[in-house]
Formats: structure tokens, C-alpha cells, sequence
């Protein structure tokens, strides 16, 4: 049977507390915005790197251009893998130690750099972008560099640099987005010397070819053992871990995913990152930072996707002009433009601000990897429709009858899968809004406690009543309604007013969502994702203006097309916004929660009637699994030029 933890509601939502970070020592754009208040002075002028750093990142991109210029992306393609001599090319490159100091034999450079190489290698072909961000972003460098010792920095992280690829491995059979139910643990052995690990992990990016790897799994407690999810560096090549499946997808051809199976698996104690039961803490931290390299990835697709739109509408003629003369295309092309530039803006805001370490980045981050993961997988769509059959033929077909190779179909596959790794786009909505509710929450939330006192919810009362009567007059009004205000953007001021006016409006609305369905509220996910798809319209419009006025600041040749741009897709954005804004009252949630209870609870298998599912009776929905020793073979293998060959 399958090895199963058993956890409430109540027991999971404890966890996620217990694991998020709860100060803020930092100021945020993204969480005043949704409180609020337009604070512009956090992002603009738009933060941007030193001329020195700039020159480096140029230097380093030219030569990655070079690479990847030779690189045949049919090639990962057709062959479902990344060649060896890809790998050894960016090894040497130093592509694996781009964020390891320097000091540890990595490039050091910022993360600005980074998010620019990732977009440079995933045009080439998308799964050397994840197999870049999978080791770096979220997989051994980036947890040692928030909290690993020194032993294990000098340790682990030169041989990351030199290329020793690096997993993560957190995602169970049965736990996704709730490590409460997490199975896989790790028992102390040899009076503490070591720990003993035991579990199956599924869908390890870069785990079929990892030397090393970031391990979740849960330390019983006991006397001297706090315990809790704890996270361990571990040898890939250490007795008891065996690969056991790779797995291959709609998309991404060439990633490296796997089952993995860990059977008493020995790891030193000098292998726990921080403290037991920090796993997860830990695992949050690296993924604020982390999650902006999807961002990049999209913002390289939706520029890949706006040449492609360009050259193929201004060829290809139906009723006696150019497809994208049509109005019928030229909105799409629109579209995919502006958004295009609204991208770049916020991953080269979010970038620079994770650079400068001034401001905390946790909702931004999150807003931006949301945010972008879900217009892209529309502009793919886009491009398909604009390219018509063509679009929906493969690269390989239509190289096979005399025409350009465009993977427009590829594209859309390869991108869908951003809107569920590194947390689904439900997942971030409630993500962000937990962060965006957390100062009512602080004042507020006891009132919504069914379990707090008389005494209790009176004090909260007079907390609550002391803040609301400060915070909620300033709601009424504010720069947003004055013509004059933010002048100094020029063409662009009067979108930055309206996001003045919808931060206040946005913060009034989550306020009346509070008092409408306290302690409720929780469940209502589409209200909440409805709110948070707001914010992150108008964060997107905020970085698009500020980062049009850059271009007017520093006199750039294409200040007026940067201004189009921008002002096409606050246009854009207002009617989305002003969308979501009616939906917060007018929906059919109500209607939909119902019917769905009726849909699980069977009251319409009259209407799946009239099909066969070729999946019935092929095997469970989850696997089984019991702890054991492995009865397969080891698929694990290494790229060339590793320093430890699986033996």
C-alpha cells in the first residue's frame, strides 16, 4: 500500500503558516499597491544596473549568443534530449555558476544577467533554460546561498559552477501543493552522526542527470531533535537512490525529469541546510528569487513569438493585402506587443530590485512569475492562430515540404507547463493573497478566529477599529484624481492615475471582501484570484510606464516607440481590470461551487454517456507505493565530462 501522512485542513494551513515568512523588514511595491497606496518611489526611476555591471552582463551575453547560435534545437527536439556536447559547451561557458560567487568558482553575476542568459538559452531550445534554472534557481546554489554553512558552500558550491548539475526534490505520488502529507522522511542513525532517508519523489526536474541533490523529507521528533520537513544536500551516487522512471511530457522534450526512489539513504548530519523542520522555510526563501526565471523564459518567448508574427503577416497575403493589414490579426499582433514589452519591464524591474536587496520581492516575484506565465501561454495561442495551419503543422513537417522551420506549435507546448511549475497559477493567487491580506489579518484576523475567546475578539475589535479608521479615509481619495498628477510621465500619467485610483479601489474591495465573509473568506479562491489578477494588471502597468520613461530619461532613440508601446498595453490592461473589478460582485461562483458539488456527487454521469475513455481500467488515478529497496533498473545517468560517473 501506498505510504501515506494524513493531515487535516487545519493541520495543513498551520504548516503553510509556520513557513512563510511573517515580518516584513523590508518595504514592497507590490504589497502597498494592494493596500492601498501607489508608492512609485520604490520602482521608479526605473532601477537599473551600474555601467560596469552592464558592460559585464553584455560581455558574457555575447558569448552565450555565440554558443547558442550553433545550438539545433530540432535536434533536442527530435531526439527527446540535450546532447552532451551542449551541456560540456555551457559548463565551459560557466553557465552553471552564473549566480555562485566568484569566490566559489562561479561567474557571480547579478541576477539581472541571469534572467537575460536564461531568455538567450531558452530561445535556442526551452529545456536548456529549465535545465539552467532547475540547477540554479531552485536546486543546490541558491538554498546554500540563503542558508548554508561555509563547510557546505566550500564544498558543494565549486563543483556546482564546474557543472555538477543539481534536483529538487520535494513533489511526492500523492502531495503537490501541500507538504503537510509529506512521507519521505529522514531518521536520525548513528547517535545523530547521520540520517537515514526513505521515500519516492516524482517529477525531479534535472534528477535523471543530477550529481547532487536538494532533498525534502520529514525528521521525526525526538529527544534532541526538533524535527519537521528538513532540507539535505545529498550525492546523487549514494547507495539507495535509484531512478526509476524518466518521465516525458506534452512539452519541454529535453528536460531530465524523474521518478526517484531514496531506501536507506545515508546522509551526514553536515548535509542538513539550517535547521531541522526549516525545509520548507527554506524551500519559500529560494523561490522568491527563484521564480523569476519563468518570467524571463516568457518575456524570450513573447519576443521569439512578436518576430515570427511580424515577418509571417507582413508575407503572407489573403484578399489583396498582408494578413496583419487585417484587422482581424492586426489586434492580435497588437496584443502580442505590447505584452511583450510589459514582460521585459517586469522582469528587468524584478531583477534589478532582487539585485539591489533594497525592497522585499516575495509578492512581486510571485505577481511577475503568475502574471507572465499566463499571457504567455495566450501570445503562444496567438501566434498559432495568426499562422493558421501552418501553425499547427510541426517545425519538421514544414521543413520537409521547402518551408521555414517556425516551431509555433512547440511553443505553445513548451510554454503551458509555466503555469504549473514552481506552483500553479492557483496555488500563487493564493499565495499573493495571503501576503496581500496580511495586515488586515495582523489587526483583524481574530475577529475570524471561531476558536478565540469574548475577551479575545473584543481586544482584536479595538485593534481593528484604531487602524480602519486611519487606513480606510485614505482610500477616498488621492493623486489618482487629480489631472495634474504624475506629470512627469508625459502620454503615460494618465494610466498612472488609474492605477492610483484601482490600488485604492483594490484595497477597498479586498476590505468589503473581509467584512463580507470573515473568517470565510479563505474559501472563497476566485474571489481572492480575481483580486490578485488585479494587482498583478497593475503592476505590470506601473513597471511598463516607469520603464517607457527610462527610455525618455536616458534619450534613447526609441523613446516614442517605448511610449506605444506602454500606452497600448495600459490600454489593454484597464479593460481586463475594470473586467476582473465587475466579476468581484457579478460572477457565478455560487452556481458553479453547487453544480460542481452535483458534478463529484454523480447526479450528471447521464451526460458523459455516448464515449468510450481509453485511460478506464489502464491504472489508478496514484500510483501505489510502499517504502522498500528498488526493483528497477537505474536510469540515472550524467552528462559528459562529470565529475562523479554514476558507478
Amino acid at each position: 500500500m501506498a505510504q501515506q501522512v494524513h493531515a487535516s485542513e487545519e493541520q495543513s494551513r498551520a504548516l503553510a503558516e509556520e513557513s512563510r515568512e511573517t515580518t516584513w523588514h523590508k518595504p514592497s511595491f507590490a504589497k502597498e499597491l494592494f493596500l492601498g497606496r501607489l508608492t512609485l518611489d520604490l520602482i521608479h526611476p526605473f532601477p537599473r544596473p551600474t555601467p560596469d555591471e552592464e558592460a559585464r552582463t553584455e560581455g558574457f551575453l555575447a558569448e552565450l549568443r555565440r554558443f547558442c547560435e550553433g545550438v539545433d534545437g530540432s535536434r533536442i527536439e527530435r531526439e527527446a534530449r540535450i546532447p552532451d556536447e551542449y551541456v560540456a559547451g555551457l559548463a565551459e561557458l560557466g553557465c552553471f555558476g552564473m549566480k555562485i560567487s566568484q569566490e566559489y568558482g562561479g561567474l557571480g553575476l547579478s541576477q539581472v544577467a541571469y534572467n537575460r542568459a536564461l531568455m538567450l538559452v531558452a530561445s535556442a531550445h526551452p529545456s536548456l533554460g529549465v535545465l539552467l534554472s532547475a540547477h540554479q534557481s531552485i536546486g543546490v546554489p541558491e538554498p546554500l546561498k540563503l542558508a548554508g554553512t561555509p563547510e557546505q558552500k566550500r564544498a558543494f558550491l565549486p563543483r556546482c559552477a564546474r557543472g555538477a548539475i543539481s534536483a529538487f526534490l520535494l513533489t511526492e505520488p500523492d502531495v503537490g501543493s501541500d507538504p503537510a502529507r509529506l512521507a519521505s522522511t529522514a531518521v536520525p542513525v548513528e547517535n545523530g552522526d547521520a540520517y537515514e532517508l526513505d521515500g519516492l519523489k516524482l517529477w525531479t526536474t534535472n534528477g535523471v542527470v543530477a550529481e547532487l541533490l536538494v532533498v525534502m523529507a520529514r525528521v521525526p521528533r525526538s529527544e534532541g531533535h526538533r524535527g519537521g520537513i528538513s532540507a539535505f544536500v545529498v550525492e546523487a551516487n549514494t547507495p539507495g537512490i535509484t531512478v526509476e522512471r524518466r518521465n516525458s511530457f506534452l512539452g519541454l522534450k529535453g528536460i531530465e525529469n524523474g521518478l526517484t526512489r531514496l531506501y536507506k539513504v545515508r546522509v551526514p548530519k553536515e548535509n542538513l541546510i539550517g535547521r531541522e523542520g526549516d525545509g520548507l522555510k527554506i524551500a519559500l526563501t529560494t523561490l522568491n528569487a527563484g521564480r523569476l526565471a519563468i518570467p524571463s523564459m516568457c518575456a524570450g518567448a513573447g519576443k521569439w513569438a512578436l518576430k515570427i508574427a511580424r515577418e509571417w503577416s507582413g508575407t503572407r497575403v489573403q484578399w489583396g493585402r498582408p494578413v496583419g493589414r487585417h484587422d482581424a490579426i492586426a489586434g492580435k499582433i497588437g496584443y502580442i506587443a505590447a505584452t511583450t514589452f510589459a514582460l521585459e519591464a517586469v522582469v528587468e524591474l524584478t531583477g534589478q530590485m532582487c539585485d539591489e536587496d533594497r525592497n522585499d520581492i516575495r509578492i512581486e516575484a510571485a505577481l511577475a512569475k503568475l502574471w507572465s506565465s499566463e499571457v504567455a501561454c495566450e501570445i503562444a495561442d496567438e501566434l498559432m492562430q495568426i499562422r493558421g495551419g501552418r501553425g499547427y503543422e510541426t517545425a519538421a513537417s514544414l521543413a520537409a515540404r521547402g518551408e521555414r522551420m517556425v516551431p509555433a506549435e512547440q511553443l505553445l507546448r513548451d510554454l503551458r507547463i509555466n503555469r504549473i511549475f514552481e506552483g500553479s497559477s492557483e496555488i500563487m493567487r493564493l499565495f499573493v493573497a495571503r501576503e496581500a491580506v496580511d495586515a488586515h489579518l495582523r489587526v483583524a484576523g481574530e475577529l475570524a478566529d471561531p476558536k478565540a475567546t469574548l475577551d479575545t475578539k473584543a481586544r482584536a475589535a479595538a485593534k481593528a477599529s484604531g487602524f480602519y479608521a486611519k487606513w480606510l479615509p485614505q482610500l477616498v481619495a488621492g493623486r489618482g484624481q487629480l489631472p495634474t498628477s504624475y506629470g512627469e510621465f508625459g502620454p503615460l500619467a494618465h494610466h498612472l492615475r488609474y492605477v492610483e485610483r484601482s490600488s485604492r479601489k483594490l484595497a477597498r474591495s479586498t476590505f468589503y471582501g473581509m467584512a463580507r465573509w470573515q473568517g470565510g473568506l479563505e474559501k472563497r479562491q476566485n474571489f481572492l484570484g480575481r483580486l490578485v489578477d488585479i494587482g498583478a494588471e497593475l503592476f505590470a502597468m506601473s513597471a511598463s510606464c516607469v520603464r517607457a520613461q527610462m527610455y525618455h530619461t536616458d534619450g534613447h532613440p526609441d523613446t516614442d516607440a517605448a511610449y506605444e508601446l506602454a500606452d497600448v498595453f495600459c490600454l489593454q490592461a484597464k479593460l481586463r481590470v475594470d473586467s476582473l473589478f465587475a466579476a468581484l460582485w457579478t460572477h457565478t461562483d455560487d452556481a458553479d461551487r453547487q453544480l460542481t458539488a452535483d458534478v463529484l456527487d454523480g447526479r450528471y454521469t447521464w451526460l458523459e454517456k455516448g464515449v468510450i475513455d481509453p485511460s478506464e481500467g489502464t491504472g489508478p488515478w496514484i500510483a501505489e507505493w510502499s517504502p522498500g529497496p528498488s526493483v528497477e533498473q537505474n536510469l540515472a545517468r550524467r552528462f559528459l565530462g562529470a565529475d562523479h560517473p554514476v558507478v
